[in-house]
């Protein structure tokens, strides 16, 4: 049987971390995922996906990740029911992650947390409406195309330019 998740998508809120009885820690999230096509006013719908992470990894999820990070996780899909208070029987279905990877850096999570008029693209709609959470970072993209490097096939691509990373950005 096969039970894999991908996702990639933007977190709606701040993780929720919260530790078991035992002490195990387990977090919670909720992530916005774009779909592949737009609706007939041309927005983007979204999915908002619930997510559970558990143990070390929750713990770094919660220090890392903020309302607005753009994340990547694995995971299963896993589906649980309880009895709520009023008696009744309560359906639940979650990604559970088994791992997960900051797909910005912090400088640039820190910039758009900063700057939200250049967010101006993204925005919640309620279900009637179709969930949007709309991508759309013009600007970004703009710098980004003017700082490309080339690859054409008679460049060197050891001509000596230096690459400026910040100890923020390296992995380890």
């Amino acid at each position: 049987m096969i039970n894999n998740v991908v996702l990639v998508g933007r977190l709606t809120k701040d993780p929720d971390l919260r530790y078991t009885a035992n002490g195990t820690g387990v977090a919670t999230f909720t992530l916005a995922v774009n779909r592949n096509f737009t609706n007939q006013s041309g927005n983007r719908e979204a999915d908002f996906i619930n997510c559970v992470i558990w143990r070390k990894s929750a713990e770094t999820l919660a220090n890392y990740a903020r309302k607005g990070t753009l994340l990547g996780v694995t995971g299963r899909i896993q589906t649980r029911n309880y009895e709520n208070q009023q008696g009744q029987r309560v359906y639940v279905t979650e990604v559970v992650a088994e791992n997960f990877q900051l797909l910005e850096s912090r400088t640039a999570s820190e910039q758009r947390q900063q700057n939200p008029s250049s967010d101006s693209g993204d925005s919640f709609q309620s279900q009637g409406g179709g969930n949007n959470f709309n991508n759309n970072y013009n600007q970004s993209s703009q710098s980004a195309k003017n700082t490309m490097p080339d690859f054409d096939r008679d460049s060197d691509p050891f001509s000596g330019s230096s690459i400026d990373i910040s100890d923020d950005d390296l992995p380890f």
